[in-house]
């Protein structure tokens, strides 16, 4: 039964992702007959809407959750760029359409035949602890899943999200190497050891899912930044612009978490980034009025623990309302 299931959702998955890329050959015909503009979107609209629906007919966490967060998350902020000219699918020349698709639908970074320097940027240079470390914890998982009823709550809820952290790692540095060698393409390098991460700024700038960053920038970011601008000016636009991206960020993995459980939203999702973003602005503001920072002995545990404690609070829930443990389990 299980085995076919395992086939059944394989078979959903393939026609999901065949019609994905159909509607990106048209995509990429309509960049080159219609102007960039509200006509423009006008025509790709459907094709928005279209990969809003098509992640709902699947069930899996290993393909269903990929596919949701590629097709429904970037995507369609990839495809609302192109509409209005801007983002990595508009560029003069146009994009062969073979090149087109693959950067519509997975983080790439266009380089063609990278070097073996450029492809460090995809797997930076680890230790063989560094990797056997995290190989040891995520071992871990299947024993604690046994045994979670008998261990402390806010324990597990810890591990979870150190195990979170390591799978997302290791998914897509096997989707980079993959990338490489079919494609030829250098793939953006989405974690720089977030643990490392000295402040909010730090962690959600330059360590964690870079990909999101690079895509709410100039979705989300930018767009606040100028109109805010003209009202408060460019210095304190940039708090308004900080929380409302974050914000997004929190309504997008409401969404995403809706198509992995079928859950009626809570919103924990969307207020623990709310959070982030509203402690973000803060700390902004209070690196330009103090001139100084905590040394990263301080600074460090102190992000760390923020980021743990409200991840257990407000994130994890939501994500076990999921019964992500289990179907990962279960896989």
């Amino acid at each position: 039964m299980m085995k076919m299931e395992g086939e059944n959702e394989m078979i959903k998955v393939m026609m999901v992702w065949s019609v994905a890329v159909a509607s990106l050959h048209y995509c990429h015909f309509i960049g080159g007959i219609i102007p960039k503009g509200r006509t423009r979107l006008c025509a790709v609209l459907p094709v928005i809407i279209l990969f809003l629906l098509l992640p709902l007919s699947l069930s899996s966490i290993t393909l269903g959750g990929p596919t949701t967060f590629f097709l429904v998350w970037l995507s369609n902020f990839k495809l609302l760029l192109f509409s209005l000219g801007q983002g990595p699918l508009s560029s003069h020349p146009p994009l062969p359409k073979p090149l087109f698709i693959s950067v519509a639908t997975l983080p790439i970074k266009i380089t063609q035949n990278p070097s073996p320097h450029q492809f460090t940027k995809i797997i930076p240079n680890k230790s063989s602890l560094n990797l056997a470390l995290k190989s040891l914890i995520l071992s871990t998982f299947v024993p604690i899943y046994a045994n979670k009823d008998s261990i402390d709550l806010k324990f597990v809820m810890f591990l979870y999200c150190v195990y979170l952290y390591i799978c997302l790692e290791t998914v897509l540095i096997i989707t980079a190497v993959l990338a490489r060698a079919l494609l030829g393409l250098e793939l953006e390098p989405q974690f720089d050891e977030p643990y490392l991460a000295t402040s909010l700024q730090d962690f959600w700038g330059r360590r964690w899912n870079l990909m999101v960053s690079s895509i709410l920038r100039p979705t989300v970011y930018k767009p606040v930044m100028s109109n805010c601008s003209r009202w408060i000016g460019k210095e304190w636009a940039q708090l308004p612009a900080i929380v409302v991206t974050f914000l997004v960020s929190g309504l997008m993995h409401e969404m995403v978490f809706y198509y992995i459980g079928r859950h009626r939203p809570t919103w924990e999702v969307t207020c623990f980034f709310f959070l982030q973003g509203v402690c973000l602005a803060v700390e902004v503001l209070l690196k330009k009025a103090c001139k100084r920072r905590l040394p990263a002995v301080l600074s460090w545990p102190l992000t760390l623990a923020f980021v743990a404690a409200t991840t257990s609070w407000l994130f994890m829930p939501s994500l076990l309302r999921c019964q992500i443990d289990d179907k990962a389990q279960s896989c």
